[in-house]
């Protein structure tokens, strides 16, 4: 079977300012490794833009209509301290959005064994009211919906192992149990949630980690409580907030993981895929902020994707 993977130019072309960490470059260098690698078995796609109907299914009606009007036509917004949009952001922020659900819908059809939605903006800060942390529109969040909205799921998981806590993701769901959402996440970091005791309705997993945890012990957390508890929720579908920012070289945070680190989660989340949920997973793309290790790190989660 095949591994979709989604991707935009216009996520190049979302620009928030000169020294800012979530960069166009980012984007560059996955596709000049994409370039270069054996992707046998991987189907390209462009994504949709997301349907207001898509997003306000997570997103106030209010603050989605608000943020569009917000792009500029010329130089930038600043929508906080960290957040920025510049022309390109909306098309962005709506392609990022909108290739969850295209890959979900695709993944149900029986279009491709698994997905990964490699665009920017990442989205797992977004939460329903408010755009924050890098992050315009929750894209995972938004896909899950569509998931249970267009196609009647009643189980879905979302292991987020991005080195931040995905706070838009966990408010989008903490009330929802048809959507169980696990982190591992550096304590304390911004954005200061995800505490062990957040548990919303039974379906929230949070597993704080201190700085510089490193890999044996992400990978026993991971195998005790993570992989556990997805498999007792038997998910019909997995989702993945596929954040690369935990690696030992990135400049934002301090949880030492390798490459290798987020090829074994990837092959534990399959195996887990395949046993509950037809195979079917999709990843989107979060955070990584050192250009080499979120190349080579995106490059180990897509291979082991393309070998299902």
């Amino acid at each position: 079977m095949t591994t979709l993977l989604y991707t935009h130019p216009s996520s190049l072309e979302h620009d928030p300012g000169r020294g800012h960490p979530e960069q166009p470059a980012r984007m560059q260098a996955l596709l000049d490794a994409f370039a270069q690698a054996d992707l046998t078995g991987v189907e390209r796609r462009e994504p949709p833009r997301a349907t207001r109907e898509q997003l306000e299914r997570v997103h106030d009606a209010g603050f989605v209509a608000a943020l569009l009007d917000a792009v500029p036509a010329s130089g930038y917004v600043r929508i906080d301290a960290d957040t920025v949009m510049s022309p390109a952001s909306g098309e962005a922020a709506l392609r990022q959005a909108g290739a969850p659900c295209a890959a979900v819908d695709a993944l149900m059809a029986g279009e491709g064994a698994n997905a990964f939605c490699a665009l920017r903006p990442p989205g797992h800060h977004a939460e329903p009211d408010r755009a924050m942390g890098f992050c315009l529109f929750n894209g995972i969040a938004v896909g899950a919906h569509q998931a249970l909205a267009a196609h009647g799921l009643a189980r879905v998981s979302i292991f987020d192992f991005d080195v931040h806590h995905g706070n838009g993701t966990q408010a989008a769901f903490a009330s929802e149990p048809r959507v169980q959402y696990l982190s591992t996440h550096q304590w304390p970091l911004y954005p200061g949630t995800g505490a062990r005791g957040e548990t919303g309705v039974g379906n929230i997993v949070n597993r704080p980690l201190a700085a510089g945890t490193g890999s044996a012990p992400w990978r026993a957390v991971v195998e005790a409580d993570i992989l556990p508890a997805i498999d007792r929720f038997a998910p019909e579908l997995i989702m993945v907030s596929a954040g690369f920012d935990a690696h030992r070289r990135d400049p934002l945070a301090m949880l030492e993981l390798v490459e290798d680190d987020f090829g074994w989660v990837t092959t534990e989340l399959m195996t887990l895929a395949e046993r509950h949920a037809q195979g079917r997973l999709v990843s989107v793309l979060e955070g990584g902020y050192d250009l080499t290790a979120l190349a080579n790190s995106s490059l180990a989660h897509l291979n082991v994707l393309r070998s299902a």
